[in-house]
């Protein structure tokens, strides 16, 4: 019997098997060509994960490039199954050894019985055997290594590219948190916008992201430098500007001081006890954008509490949904149905 945790994210998707650590850190995405047949729409699959991403901004005009999960959502879920079964295939696990293997799905705070229905129909379909639940700041303290306490209160704070999840939790549940629609990629749009209507310079997603990690920066002092490529916003013809840290700052703080907003909603809804618990904890930090510069110091700065960064953010949830399938006890506490 085999065990996995699934993070099946907007932007990547991860998977984790215990005893062989991270297997697949791969982009949640599909290239699909429409075409007309008998009157009706239909979908040929050209590339799936990373293959399919590399042609954002490149492919034919009948190709578009999909994401089949949003804000914790599966919005295409025959695409997502093709996709976790691409995935699994990847992963050496084909539909006839699918059977035989548990997966434990990390979702957000607060997801409804309805997409979780969504899950298990996509589960299904790959062919998986039992399927469990847990929410990302259980297993985003979990990736950090430590046990959650039974009595003292743990902070997670999980920074994704299209959701924010700010929770307080104990062994028994969740003691106050909430899921909000703020990420990475949010950053990412505004710097497309930012670009166009200040230096005419026309970029896609791709070059926004890779602008944000390289560039990207909230360390009063930094001053990194990169040469972004697109087009001008005027003539159409390919176009370049060298971008700073600085240049970029304000757009990045405008969604750091948002998800400062929903934390501090969060903390001043707690009892004295559990506040205090909290304080002397610190915060678990995760999600891919913790690997921003400056970004921990940042939020240590504004929130006046202890940050705790793991090495690997971007993997910590789906590491700790590793300490969930595997052991049983974790799995009747930790999951829900």
């Amino acid at each position: 019997m085999k065990r996995l945790s699934i993070d099946l994210g907007a932007w990547v998707t991860k998977i984790y098997m215990p005893g062989c650590g991270v297997v697949l850190t791969e982009a949640t995405c599909i290239a699909v060509e429409k075409y007309q047949d008998h009157g009706e729409t239909q979908l040929l699959v050209k590339a799936f994960g990373d293959k399919a991403r590399a042609l954002s901004g490149r492919a034919a005009v009948n190709t578009h490039i999909l994401n089949p999960v949003f804000e914790g959502d599966i919005i295409y879920e025959n695409l997502a199954a093709e996709l976790l079964a691409y995935f699994l295939e990847k992963i050496e696990i084909p539909r006839k050894k699918a059977r035989r293997t548990e997966a434990v799905f990390i979702l957000p705070c607060g997801v409804s019985d309805e997409i979780k229905q969504k899950y298990r129909r996509v589960a299904e379909d790959c062919g998986l055997g039992a399927v469990y639940f847990t929410f990302t700041p259980f297993a985003a303290v979990l990736g950090h290594n430590v046990a959650i306490s039974e009595s003292t209160p743990m902070f997670s704070l999980d920074i994704g590219h299209s959701l924010t999840n700010v929770a307080v939790i104990s062994q028994d549940g969740i003691i106050s948190g909430l899921s909000v629609n703020l990420g990475g990629g949010n950053i990412d749009v505004h710097l497309i916008d930012e670009l166009a209507d200040n230096y005419n310079l026309k970029i896609g997603a791709l070059t926004a992201e890779k602008l944000k990690n390289t560039v990207g920066s909230l360390l009063d002092d930094d001053n990194k430098i990169n040469v972004v490529e697109g087009r001008d916003v005027k003539s159409g013809a390919p176009a370049s500007i060298a971008v700073n840290s600085s240049q970029i700052y304000k757009v990045i703080t405008t969604y750091v001081d948002k998800i400062i907003e929903y934390v501090n909603l969060v903390l001043n809804k707690l009892p004295p006890e559990v506040a205090s618990g909290v304080m002397h904890g610190g915060v678990y930090l995760s999600g891919g954008l913790i690997k921003l510069d400056g970004l921990a110091e940042y939020l240590e700065k504004k929130l006046n509490i202890p940050v705790n960064v793991p090495e690997e953010p971007q993997l910590t949830s789906v590491i700790g949904g590793g300490a969930v399938i595997s052991g049983d006890e974790l799995l009747e506490r930790l999951t829900v149905e």
